[in-house]
């Protein structure tokens, strides 16, 4: 029993001697090796500038969006006419429809209908050869290809519909799994 006890009282010796090295090293100045404490000067003297530099960068890249951005007109926030249009209704997944409305003498604009609201879409040129509409507005964006549809919302930056077929569409896909069942 006394040797149990005197070896508790050893180890809590030991234990306060190591708090009190512990103590003195932290309240210790720390001393920085020569070259580290230039190194630091150089370090404090570039931020100013690297700060300056990404102040200037941020202003520059925020007059470039102001620029880039697309200014509303009121034909973007009203309802366009669609009297004399050819109309094209579209089935999406989900359940989700759309119909569009074409007209023969003005190919840069088409109205589209979502969730019983009409939209004017600007048509915007592409390298791919799909047709992309967008009302900057509302933020709809419309891209069709030969295979399918899909609207997206870019204030949201996400998909609304996907998976857009007319019936023409709808019919090509049809008959493509038919031929490939019986080839």
């Amino acid at each position: 029993m006394a040797t149990l006890l005197s070896r508790l009282l050893a180890a809590g010796a030991f234990a306060l001697a190591a708090v009190g090295v512990c103590a003195h090293a932290s309240a210790a100045p720390e001393k920085n090796h020569p070259k580290a404490e230039d190194v630091l000067k150089a370090k404090s003297k570039a931020k100013p500038k690297a700060k300056a530099k990404k102040a200037a960068a941020a202003g520059a890249a925020a007059a470039a969006a102001a620029v880039a951005a697309p200014a509303f007109s009121a034909e973007d926030e009203a309802e366009p006419d669609i009297t004399d249009t050819i109309v094209t209704e579209y089935s999406c997944e989900l359940g989700n429809k759309i119909t569009i409305y074409t007209n023969a003498k003005d190919e840069g604009h088409i109205a589209l209908r979502w969730k019983k609201r009409l939209h004017r879409l600007n048509r915007v040129g592409t390298t791919t050869g799909a047709l992309r509409f967008e009302n900057p507005f509302w933020g709809l964006i419309w891209i069709g290809i030969p295979a399918k549809g899909i609207l997206l919302d870019s204030k949201l930056n996400r998909q609304l519909a996907n998976e857009c077929k007319n019936a023409e569409q709808a019919a090509a896909v049809a008959s493509a799994a038919t031929a490939q069942k019986n080839g």
